[in-house]
């Protein structure tokens, strides 16, 4: 228990630190800015209690509306991620249900079941966040652009993470 903790928390710390110093710092024509952080949310067991789910979410969130200046945005976002994700991983369970004690990972349950599962949460979290960011629906279409453009770097570059974390 206290080594899926400190893995845990490791694992925190550095997508946190990838995308403040960074993911951030990513910006190709104001359509693409990648948000690799939501990483961590994906990546936590599938047994966890959902009010530690969403407790952990808000968390997440906040720290990033820290260090970003933004008043909520991620946190709303991450927060929304989080509530959708048991959905989610009820939606895309395999046929024989999910191994016990487990993480959601594309090592157990394959590339494909990772990409839909990843695909779904970051789009979420990605509309609501870029839509929260602009408020307002008179660049409704570009914003539109804006997510899916996000989304599949984000959705690329969690796939390359994922790669690296499980050595293949």
């Amino acid at each position: 228990m206290i080594n899926r903790i400190l893995r845990f928390s490791l694992i925190f710390v550095l997508l946190i630190l990838l995308q403040v110093l960074v993911f951030d710092n990513i910006r190709f024509g104001g359509y693409i800015n990648p948000y690799i952080y939501v990483m961590f949310i994906l990546l936590l067991p599938v047994e966890i209690p959902s009010w530690l789910l969403l407790l952990i979410s808000f968390g997440t969130g906040a720290v990033m509306d820290i260090f970003c200046g933004s008043p909520g945005m991620h946190t709303s976002a991450t927060v929304l991620a989080g509530f959708v994700r048991p959905y989610a991983l009820r939606i895309i369970s395999p046929r024989d249900g999910y191994e016990p004690g487990a993480d959601p990972s594309m090592l157990i349950y394959g590339l494909r079941w990772f990409l839909i599962y990843t695909s779904f949460i970051i789009l979420i979290h990605h509309t609501a966040l870029f839509y929260l960011e602009v408020f307002r629906f008179a660049d409704f279409f570009r914003t539109l652009l804006r997510v899916f453009m996000s989304s599949a770097f984000s959705i690329t570059f969690i796939i390359l993470l994922e790669y690296i974390r499980k050595g293949k």
